[in-house]
């Protein structure tokens, strides 16, 4: 289990817009989850954040077996002694680096990438 951090901030890809990053980096520890909800092509998506160092990857908040949520409770997910995500439903386990399906029901699939970036303290949608 990994305590995660869920916000609802959204974000513009641009801070001079006036937009406010989907998180700040100081509140997602290194190796840590975090769920934030951003509007992306005019629709609120749940979005998963993984913070690796200074990077931070992030996919859509779905499992690609069977289009649940990921997270056993909202912001929470599990993390195996390998290091892998574990689905909350069915068990399918994803590495950490391109999201994709290593064991499980969706062997071979992938996570749904989504594109963001670090910058002045916060992370924001590219």
């Amino acid at each position: 289990m990994n305590d995660g951090v869920r916000t609802s901030l959204n974000s513009s890809a641009d801070p001079a817009a006036g937009g406010e990053p989907l998180i700040a980096l100081a509140h997602l520890a290194d190796g840590g989850f975090a769920e934030v909800e951003a509007t992306l092509d005019g629709d609120a998506e749940s979005l998963l954040l993984y913070r690796d160092g200074d990077a931070v990857r992030a996919w859509l908040n779905i499992c690609p077996h069977a289009g649940r949520r990921l997270d056993w409770a909202p912001g929470q997910f599990l993390k195996s002694k390998d290091g892998l995500l574990v689905c909350a439903a069915h068990g399918a386990s994803f590495e950490l680096g391109a999201g994709e399906c290593v064991a499980g029901p969706c062997r071979g699939e992938a996570l749904r990438a989504v594109a963001v970036v670090v910058r002045d303290g916060g992370v924001w949608l590219a």
